[in-house]
């Protein structure tokens, strides 16, 4: 999808928020580059080789350009790409856990450059959809390709911006809504406004068996103030489309409290304490990373 904006489909997978996958999957690869990494995703840093310029001089370790790899640089970028690890890593776990419990069939919302399809241990007839717009969805098809790689379960592309119709796009690619499902929206929701998030949910809702699965990252919006000035100094930097000129800082419920009200167990797991669980602390106090890691929180849920 492209959140945050109103044009469609003139964006690629180096511009707009095609760019955030790239900022992500660069995290990702940074991380695997450390002595003991929490993750290792072999493929974020082919990812950013494929789509070239600054994403592949920051693998090459050259910082060019004036966006995002410059914010991979320094203690922000240190302790981004330890949030990152850690996402991946509590995610990770969760698709573990859900494979354990039974679950066959995996939608992955507004998927990037997420290569989870290729990398986890899928048992046997597992299919795993990928919602996401079309260049992004080709521009990874095309990359694995290249590198001779398959996905380790039947991968599904669902090309469809979420603004449209998403649940009927992500039947007529066979989803099944009376089994249960595993879904995630990773990194997603702060780019959406409320009413979008609210739309989103109740999807999930709706098409879960019981037996489903939701895990979700989230953030509590910042002062409306706060925002507004990170977003100017964004634009006052050139950086305008980096990040704070793309996201809202909007929130319908905790996902907690969301899910909980329909009958979902939801467990949320504030990201500052994950982090000091996977040794990775950020001290609160830090004035680039600590508001984020104590805003921030992971939450899964499970259908009764």
């Amino acid at each position: 999808m492209r959140p945050g904006g109103d044009e469609r489909d003139t964006w690629d997978i180096t511009t707009s928020v095609g760019s955030t996958a790239l900022f992500v999957a660069a995290a990702r690869a940074l991380e695997a580059q450390r002595p003991e990494p929490l993750v290792r995703d072999p493929y974020a840093e082919v990812f950013c080789q494929a789509a070239g310029g600054e994403w592949a001089d920051l693998m090459d370790g050259r910082v060019t350009g004036s966006h995002g790899a410059q914010l991979l640089e320094g203690d922000f970028g240190r302790h981004f790409t330890s949030f990152q690890a850690a996402r991946t890593k509590y995610f990770d776990a969760y698709f573990a856990d859900a494979v354990d419990a039974g679950v066959r069939q995996v939608v992955v919302v507004a998927a990037g450059l997420d290569s989870r399809a290729y990398r986890l241990p899928w048992p046997d007839g597992t299919v795993v959809f990928e919602l996401d717009q079309p260049k992004v969805l080709e521009f990874k098809r095309d990359t694995m390709a290249q590198l001779g790689e398959s996905p380790r379960a039947e991968r599904r592309e669902v090309a469809v911006d979420l603004r449209d119709d998403w649940p009927a796009a992500l039947a007529e690619a066979g989803f099944d809504p009376t089994a249960p499902t595993a879904w995630i929206a990773e990194g997603l929701l702060i780019y959406l406004p409320a009413a979008a998030q609210e739309q989103l949910f109740l999807g999930m809702d709706r098409l879960s068996a019981p037996g489903s699965r939701v895990a979700v990252e989230e953030g509590r919006p910042m002062p409306q103030r706060v925002f507004e000035a990170k977003q100017q100094q964004e634009r006052d930097a050139g950086q305008a489309g980096t990040f704070f000129t793309l996201i809202y800082n909007e929130q319908i419920a905790p996902a907690a409290e969301w899910f909980g009200a329909r009958g979902w167990h939801a467990t949320p797991t504030p990201l500052a304490q994950y982090l000091a669980s996977v040794g990775r602390p950020i001290p609160a106090d830090d004035p680039e990373a600590g508001p984020m890691a104590e805003s921030n929180s992971l939450v899964t849920a499970v259908k009764d």
